[in-house]
């Protein structure tokens, strides 16, 4: 499951969180610039191919599959810090000693989204590459994941990946798989991570497996004020199970996750 994050609403005590609409608007800016540059480097790398030997329509549709992935990843992201900026709905699920929130919404379509609001003791550049950069290695210390892999590397900003989570005594929900296109937005006041569901007729749903599905979902890490080893972390948690559980017990076991991935999360950080 995707991590995704987000810090606004709900009172909560960290005010450099609360201006989300400002993060929004500068999110978008960024992704703009993004396809801007993704059209300008498909116009060159066609003048390129205009002289080249043939294989020029294998290249354009390779270009053009990249894309679409990266596209893919970004009108997520986009998506998800909608959800985050709209500071209507959101209740208060849980609230942990150590100050970490979770908030819950329903969204159109009658799911439940999760929000999860917590500060960790890593700098923003950590924790990019823990959750982005070796995004494989996250089963060493997340026991609820049994494997990530990247199936298409879409650039430096955008993999597509295949997750198992593990089956684990007292999972609600049980064994799930999701293909997700993950996108990442690196820029100096902090890190972005986008994803949602993908389909691939070369990698159809896996036997014995429900394939769950991700997203729009996204993940903010900032700096916390005046103390570059510590960031805020919020993680918009939206994610369709599939199957035939009852929403009562989807609802118990989504937040859940989220306080486990968390404390796996502080774990591995407090080994470093």
């Amino acid at each position: 499951m995707l991590p995704a994050v987000a810090k606004l609403c709900c009172g909560i005590s960290y005010p450099h969180l609360r201006s989300m609409a400002g993060l929004q608007r500068t999110a978008v800016a960024v992704i703009g610039q993004e396809i801007a540059h993704l059209k300008q480097w498909g116009r060159i790398q066609h003048l390129m191919g205009i002289h080249a030997e043939p294989k020029q329509e294998n290249s354009k549709s390779a270009n053009e599959e990249q894309l679409f992935y990266i596209q893919h990843g970004q009108e997520a992201m986009r998506k998800a810090l909608s959800m985050l900026e709209d500071r209507e709905g959101w209740k208060v699920e849980i609230k942990e000693s150590n100050g970490d929130v979770i908030c819950s919404k329903v969204i159109p379509g009658s799911r439940t989204v999760f929000r999860l609001e917590a500060v960790l003791e890593a700098s923003v550049d950590e924790l990019y590459d823990l959750l982005f950069v070796r995004v494989e290695e996250m089963p060493r210390w997340n026991p609820s994941i049994k494997h990530i892999k990247v199936l298409k590397q879409v650039g430096p900003e955008t993999v597509v990946t295949h997750e198992v989570s593990a089956e684990m005594a007292g999972n609600l929900i049980g064994q799930r798989d999701f293909l997700t296109v993950r996108h990442s937005c690196k820029q100096k006041f902090g890190v972005y991570l986008g994803g949602a569901a993908i389909q691939l007729e070369s990698f159809p749903p896996q036997a014995g497996f429900v394939r769950a599905e991700d997203g729009p979902t996204c993940i903010v890490i900032r700096p916390l004020d005046k103390d570059a080893t510590k960031s805020s972390f919020t993680w918009l948690l939206n994610v369709d199970i599939k199957g035939w559980l009852p929403k009562s017990i989807v609802n118990q076991a989504l937040p859940q996750a989220q306080l486990d991935f968390t404390r796996h999360l502080r774990r591995h950080l407090s080994l470093r």
